[in-house]
């Protein structure tokens, strides 16, 4: 019984071998663990292990977002360049 939970807490640093794949499948672990977690079926260990696993998922998801909205500043830069007339206001 207690050998899952305690695979789940090991504090093994293996931060690279559990990247998720892309925002989405980040996002929907993070649901899945939240949906867990709400449940109230897990015991303490496990408790602390998805709470861990969550936040690792929640910095992920905010770091993916923050490349995106840096991505869209530079296309939007990049197209307001290329508008006539833009250095002119009035």
């Amino acid at each position: 019984r207690g050998r899952m939970a305690r695979n789940a807490a090991s504090p093994a640093n293996g931060a690279a071998e559990d990247a998720p794949k892309s925002f989405e499948a980040a996002l929907a672990e993070l649901e899945k663990i939240v949906q867990s977690m709400e449940g109230g079926t897990l015991s303490l260990e496990q408790s602390l292990a998805a709470h861990r696993r969550g936040i690792e998922l929640a910095k992920y998801c905010q770091g993916r977002l923050a490349q995106a909205q840096a991505q869209v500043r530079m296309l939007e830069d990049e197209a307001l360049k290329a508008l006539p007339g833009d250095d002119a206001e009035g």
